[in-house]
């Protein structure tokens, strides 16, 4: 199936991924002094912190060599398969038979040049060429690491992982920036974009769904910038989310009437704070008759319901043409005969025709937007429109929202790391030029430990939903004390 070994002839290498085994070996903790008058014991009003320095092992000469020739011998390898594997066939090996051509290529390789590597070497050596062939270099590992939400690369030398919450460096580093350059390559040209000096951003969609972006050189200035947001492939529903202590079990039920009445729904919330797990979880209350339309810029959205037609928009092509935005992916979605319309995020000029869907019979619609708060939301929705070039009266403006959306979710995540369900505000209309909201649900914060983890519960405001009677009309008969404040 693959094509057979060819002697090598000796190269400089051109990439490769090395691995990083800098660590930290113990922690240096630096009190910072709080002064008390003399007399009796005070309560600081400065609490002491902690700060951390790191204890950077050096590595001996000895070791710092073996490991650049380990580089070497990786980087000479990888070359060499990639001449002389038959590229055009790996789709169609199985696993198990390329890392037994890898194996046999490299070993023979490595007696040929009577290289001596243990167990432990060999083993490395052929995991990390298989993933350099096959997949994104030294990012393969963090990819199948289930624990890590955000891969962050700062340059070809530093790599942030998210884990629960929480930004941690990682010992996974680059060979150099031609190497980081040529996985992001790999990654664009196998979606059919492309980054350069004329063009250096880009936005790409992984194999496995997980959302990549990519800033290069002159823009990023020292060194590559790579995000990429892991796809999940456990779906969280609204009952995972409860037990999480994202929201409470009355806040799922009022959303769960609130979706299944076919309020339109606006999602908010800052980066990373869980929008799109929590439309997710909402879309599960969406009765699986009906047809769901969904336009994103990458494709996220896990719906569970049959009849779903997913839409993407696209960047322009080198020529600069061939372009499909959100937009105009809404415009058309308009025309087939969509119950619901789901837009994973309103960003731009297309916030209009989502407000026009919204005021003309497509209700229980969806979207998301980049916002701190429920009236803050508002005021975005306001902005994008005047951003998109539409001179219409503040007042009609105002109108028109208070008309379109009738729920605003508010996700953040918070200091410690965790993401919740701050506040559930209902629009109700309008009074005089300004858009009415009430509160109906919010997380209340009571303190903090001493770990720094948030300490608070969900409770209700006391005030009763604006749309009650259309649950009822509905079948869902929320019982009163739901809207009754929780005190503890």
């Amino acid at each position: 199936m693959f094509s057979r070994y060819k002697k090598m002839s000796r190269s400089e290498p051109n990439s490769a991924s090395v691995t990083n085994t800098a660590a930290l070996n113990g922690k240096l903790a630096v009190s910072i002094p709080v002064h008390v008058s003399q007399g009796a014991a005070k309560k600081p009003l400065i609490r002491k912190q902690t700060a951390t320095v790191q204890d950077h092992s050096v590595d001996s000469d000895k070791d710092r060599r073996r490991r650049e020739r380990l580089g070497e011998i990786k980087l000479e390898l990888h070359r060499e398969l990639l001449e002389n594997l038959n590229l055009g066939a790996l789709d169609k090996a199985s696993e198990t038979e390329l890392r037994t051509e890898i194996a046999n290529i490299t070993s023979e390789v490595l007696q040929e040049k009577a290289i001596v590597l243990n167990r432990q070497e060999r083993s490395i050596l052929f995991k990390e060429l298989f993933d350099e062939v096959t997949g994104l270099g030294p990012l393969e590992t963090l990819l199948q690491d289930d624990s890590v939400n955000d891969i962050l690369v700062n340059g070809p030398k530093q790599i942030f992982v998210e884990r629960y919450g929480k930004l941690e460096k990682t010992d996974v580093t680059f060979k150099d920036e031609r190497h980081l350059l040529r996985i992001i390559d790999k990654i664009v040209s196998a979606v059919g974009r492309r980054v350069d000096e004329s063009n250096p951003y880009v936005d790409a969609r992984l194999r496995d769904g997980s959302r990549f972006n990519a800033m290069v050189s002159p823009i990023a200035v020292d060194g590559s910038l790579v995000s990429i947001r892991k796809f999940r492939n456990d779906k969280l529903g609204i009952g995972d989310l409860v037990d999480f202590g994202a929201f409470s079990e009355q806040m799922a039920a009022y959303l769960q009437a609130a979706v299944s009445t076919r309020l339109n729904v606006i999602v908010s919330g800052g980066t990373g704070s869980g929008k799109t797990t929590t439309l997710n979880a909402l879309s599960s209350f969406i009765d699986n008759s009906e047809r769901i339309l969904t336009i994103e810029d990458t494709a996220e959205l896990q719906l569970q319901q049959s009849h779903v037609g997913r839409m993407e928009s696209r960047p322009p092509n080198v020529e600069g043409k061939g372009e499909v935005s959100p937009r105009d992916c809404l415009k058309n979605a308009l025309r087939m005969r969509p119950d619901r319309i789901i837009v994973g995020e309103t960003r731009g000029e297309e916030v209009i025709d989502m407000l026009q869907a919204m005021n003309t019979g497509h209700d229980g619609s969806m979207t998301t937007i980049h916002a701190n708060s429920p009236r803050d939301g508002v005021s975005r929705i306001e902005n994008m429109v005047a951003m998109a070039g539409i001179e219409m009266p503040i007042k009609a403006l105002r109108s028109q929202i208070s008309a379109a959306v009738n729920l605003i979710v508010q996700v953040n995540r918070l200091q410690d790391g965790s993401r919740r369900m701050t506040s559930i505000t209902e629009v109700t209309g309008m009074e005089g030029d300004v858009i009415s909201t009430q509160e109906v649900f919010r997380f209340q914060r009571t303190g903090l430990t001493p770990d720094n983890k948030i300490l608070g519960h969900y409770t209700a405001t006391g005030v009763r939903s604006h749309y009650a009677e259309r649950f009822r009309m509905w079948g869902y008969n929320l019982p009163a004390e739901i809207y009754e404040p929780t005190a503890r």
